[in-house]
């Protein structure tokens, strides 16, 4: 048979290619458990985007299935094994600070901006047309090849749980939902609140009262907004001069305006995944930080003092006691992602834990627990994915070696990261791209792109990888 010019294949389609990924990107596919429904469980957003996946795959002439309106598949060929390709289209919230519509999928300088462009709609997309390719083709395959599509990936993994308690688990498969060339280890992600235990509210030496305080929607993300809503017995205007002057020191953006008796206290930070909490700015931290240094209550003074002891300034768990390393995939991180405080309901972390391989998470557990408790805090919500490693000499990453290695030219490297990805669902399951050497990290943040000239190439990588791990 003569050798395939994959490039080229994806270059006919085109145009399909891009208004197809457009089109996907337009659904505002966010988890909205507040309006479920029985046909929509996580919200209509995500359930239409899995929707628009699985009507493409009727079009195209896929074996397709729902699975309990969470998850679904689109499938071809034959055989005994499983391929699987394991993608989400559900995505984060998109935030503010945007240049244009999160949704509207504008192309401009080479790129598509849109909230999931890179993660996880605009890799979704390469996959399919990289399978529409392959069975175009009529190309022949010893396996099935199925496209496994979750609707939760971002939250709580429901539905690839939903999932493989119904359908086959693949033999081998990779998640087109991190970077290039090949990743083989993942690190353990621990989610979990830290709640403030029941105390006294002593208003004696008070002048600073916070009414309440926000930052964050999910563990996994760097909030870039937090709020504040304070009351000053008496020095309104020094408390807000300082205000000023912290903010000014640390070059954030920050808003303050005053109601009647309260006076609302504004922070912008920078968003970013919650596995690296360095690439981002902690809007919620720096307020905790600030408020800290007021003459508070004793138990708001016993939360902000508390976040800003552990927290600020620290990502790699130093201050908590559970700082770790190893040489397969690097730090443990601390993301603390969402924050919340009222005189009546206490105090409230919720953050993700990014640990490594090697790393004992019960252990791990047990230190914060001590720690906690003579901290006057407890555990809640506690969940833990262990980590994933894949060996190298296993035929799926000697195959993506030489697949990447085929169609860029360049050495196929092994990395490790904090994110977590679907791959961790199989035994024999890696990430492999979408995001090149060199190309900056932009999921989860404002104006979140993919360039089109990577949705190509990655189109044209997953083909021959499909078709060289299927025949």
């Amino acid at each position: 048979m003569k050798k395939i010019d994959w490039m080229q294949e994806v270059l006919k389609r085109k145009e399909a290619l891009i208004k197809d990924t457009q089109e996907l990107l337009h659904i505002k596919s966010v988890l909205d458990e507040e309006n479920a429904t029985e046909d929509a469980p996580l919200g209509k957003g995500v359930k239409e985007a899995l929707d628009y996946m699985l009507q493409l795959g009727e079009r195209d002439g896929f074996l397709l299935k729902n699975v309990e309106n969470v998850a679904g598949h689109l499938e071809f060929g034959e055989g005994e094994e499983l391929l699987g390709i394991l993608c989400h289209v559900d995505v984060v919230p998109e935030g503010d600070g945007w240049s244009s519509d999160p949704y509207a999928a504008e192309i401009r300088d080479g790129k598509i901006f849109a909230r999931g462009a890179l993660d996880d709609k605009g890799p979704t997309m390469a996959a399919y047309y990289a399978m529409k390719i392959v069975k175009e083709l009529g190309l022949p395959l010893n396996k099935r090849v199925r496209m496994i599509i979750g609707t939760d990936e971002e939250s709580g993994w429901r539905c690839v749980d939903t999932y493989f308690k119904h359908e086959e688990m693949p033999s081998l498969g990779f998640a087109p939902d991190a970077d290039f060339p090949i990743i083989n280890a993942e690190k353990g992600i621990a989610d979990m609140d830290m709640v403030q235990k029941e105390m006294e509210q002593d208003l004696s030496d008070a002048s600073v009262k916070v009414v309440s305080f926000v930052s964050g929607k999910r563990y996994n993300m760097v909030p870039d907004y937090a709020r504040a809503i304070i009351m000053v017995e008496d020095n309104e205007e020094d408390v807000i001069k300082q205000f000023i002057t912290f903010m000014q020191q640390k070059e954030l953006e920050y808003s303050y305006f005053k109601n009647d008796e309260q006076i609302t206290l504004e922070v912008i930070g920078v968003s970013a995944h919650g596995m690296e909490p360095r690439n981002g700015r902690n809007a919620g931290l720096y307020l905790a930080k600030f408020l800290a240094d007021q003459p508070l209550d004793k138990k708001a003074a016993h939360y902000f003092q508390f976040v800003s002891r552990y927290f600020y300034d620290d990502s790699r768990g130093v201050n908590l006691g559970v700082a770790y390393s190893d040489d397969i995939s690097g730090d443990l991180t601390i993301n603390p992602g969402k924050f919340s405080y009222t005189p009546e309901a206490g105090g409230r972390i919720g953050m993700t834990c990014r640990y490594p391989v090697t790393n004992n998470m019960d252990q791990t557990k047990a230190k914060l627990d001590a720690l906690l408790e003579t901290e006057g805090f407890y555990i809640d919500h506690f969940s833990d994915s262990k980590p994933h490693h894949v060996d190298e000499k296993e035929f799926l990453i000697q195959t993506l070696k030489k697949v990447y290695e085929e169609q860029t030219g360049e050495k196929a490297e092994l990395i490790a990261i904090g994110g977590g990805t679907y791959a961790r669902s199989l035994k024999s399951g890696v990430a492999f791209g979408p995001l090149f050497p060199g190309r900056p990290d932009i999921a989860h943040q404002k104006d979140e792109y993919m360039f089109i000239e990577d949705l190509l190439k990655a189109t044209a990588i997953y083909a021959q990888a499909i078709y060289e791990l299927a025949q």
